[in-house]
């Protein structure tokens, strides 16, 4: 009988040659279609954790969604192309600057619903106002409702909101209801949500599921963002706000005092077929399903208001980042003045480029931003680019705590604003599948200013002298994780 002996030299030999095989396929793997700040922050998590590095690559380190979800979202774009091409969404109005036109052909491209007019866009900035609005837009429901939110809880603050669906679904109203997996798995109420969804009648499903048992995996911190509700193809609800209690019913934001500010848009108008489609196909690629017979672009509703806007979905299952490349076109657009309102501020290299260039233009540039973080990592990320924005002349507006701002918009000199559910960070640009809405009218951007101004007067000014007083160890926090939001 032959006995093989392995001695400490030869384990050393096969320790040695296995990290060289890992380090050349890295190199040959990981920059491939890839960010060169991503690949880099990769490559070195690889070279000096390797064990670890690997290990996470291998979780998380695709952020594409599984290939047939991708051909599912390349189908329902050439449908939704298809069968908009030679309808009519209202009447435009007149006199578009040249680079607007330029911006809608982009986000078309990319994958955008067609620009819409004859629309009216309500803002509201309350929290409980805005539950009871979608709460009395679902009490009047007569055909379907459809509701597609990152987090759906069950709670006092929402009891309304469900108590609505509960009562459209006894009317014979066909409701529907998309909620993420994991950003409700696991949290206060999820049970609880559920069986009410279940015992009221609705149609539910989980958003981008991570249950391999099931058959259904894909990395696992993708994320379905967006934030919508369509009540009969007549009125739509769209922004940054989940539902759910404002303290989103954790006790550590409890406990420390915590309470989100968040914004919606009511509308009416053809735009609100898009912002259907948009659910229709998240829909789909959940269920396999494909409702014709209430497919949004076949219901056009002229609207009460006299707004362009164009709807553009972005995520992980479209070929580019549509969210980045419209904000960047945005801001090299703008001839005055820009304001932007984003809880999550982590810019890839274009996007500061953008912002600190428009600075230098001589443009007029305000950032709305969290005095306190309730996420670490991204919060402290975020401060890592301060320095750099208040030197190019960036005005930053802290908002005060306990409040975690949460809205998300920017708006372009005196016509232009964009609003959803997007994020300004690596996040939302390639692993969050996001809903924006462009829009053109100076009543909304004046209605989007009066809510900023409310915002500036609730915050105070960070200035570089107080910036430049920050202590080491904050420093060298904020450099860590900055070089962490690279790992896409």
């Amino acid at each position: 009988m032959l006995t093989i002996t392995f001695s400490a030299t030869w384990w050393l030999v096969l320790v040695f040659i296995f990290d060289v095989v890992v380090r050349i396929a890295a190199i040959i793997i990981v920059p491939r279609n890839r960010r060169p700040t991503a690949a880099t922050a990769w490559l070195l998590a690889i070279y000096f954790i390797p064990l670890l590095g690997v290990l996470l690559f291998l979780l998380i380190g695709n952020p594409r969604l599984p290939r047939k979800r991708r051909r599912k979202q390349k189908l329902i774009n050439e449908n939704i192309r298809e069968i908009s091409e030679d309808l009519a969404f209202g009447t435009l109005r007149p006199h578009a600057p040249e680079w607007f036109t330029s911006i809608v052909t982009l986000n078309r491209t990319l994958g955008a619903m067609p620009l819409t007019g004859d629309n009216a866009a309500h803002l509201i900035s309350d929290y409980q106002e805005s539950l009871d609005a979608m709460a009395d837009a679902i009490g009047a429901a007569e055909r379907f409702v459809h509701c597609e939110f990152y987090i759906l809880q069950a709670d006092a603050s929402t009891e309304g909101f469900f108590r609505a669906l509960e009562d459209a679904a006894a009317r014979g109203v066909q409701v529907r209801v998309l909620l993420d997996h994991w950003a409700n798995r696991g949290k206060p109420y999820y049970r609880q949500t559920l069986k009410r969804l279940t015992d009221m009648g609705a149609e539910w499903h989980l958003m981008l599921p991570v249950q391999p048992l099931k058959g259904r995996y894909q990395r696992p911190d993708l994320r379905n963002h967006r934030k919508l509700l369509v009540v009969d193809g007549v009125v739509a609800f769209m922004g940054s706000q989940n539902i759910t209690d404002s303290t989103y019913n954790l006790k550590k934001n409890i406990k420390r005092g915590l309470h989100w500010v968040d914004l919606m848009a009511r509308l009416e108008g053809p735009v609100v077929a898009s912002v259907d489609a948009v659910f229709l196909s998240d829909w789909y690629s959940e269920t396999d399903q494909v409702l014709d017979d209430e497919r949004g672009l076949f219901s056009i509703h002229t609207g009460p208001g006299d707004l362009d806007c164009q709807i553009v979905p972005s995520g992980p299952g479209f070929e580019f980042e549509n969210n980045l490349r419209l904000f960047l076109g945005l801001l090299y657009s703008a001839q005055r003045k820009i304001i932007v309102v984003s809880p999550y501020f982590v810019p890839d290299e274009a996007l500061l480029l953008a912002i600190t260039t428009a600075c230098h233009r001589g443009l007029q540039v305000e950032l709305f931003v969290s005095e306190e973080g309730d996420q670490a990592i991204v919060y402290h990320a975020q401060r890592s680019y301060y320095e750099t924005l208040l030197r190019a002349g960036v005005k930053i507006w802290m908002y005060k705590k306990p409040y975690i701002l949460h809205s998300k918009s920017m708006s372009i000199d005196d016509e232009i604003a964009i609003f959803g559910s997007s994020n300004m960070d690596m996040r939302s640009f390639g692993l969050n599948m996001e809903i924006s809405m462009l829009v053109r009218g100076e009543e909304f951007v004046e209605e989007l200013r009066g809510v900023e101004d409310k915002y500036r007067n609730l915050s105070r000014e960070l200035t570089l002298d107080e910036w430049m007083q920050q202590p080491l160890r904050s420093t060298v926090l904020d450099n860590l994780a900055r070089l962490t939001s690279a790992l896409q």
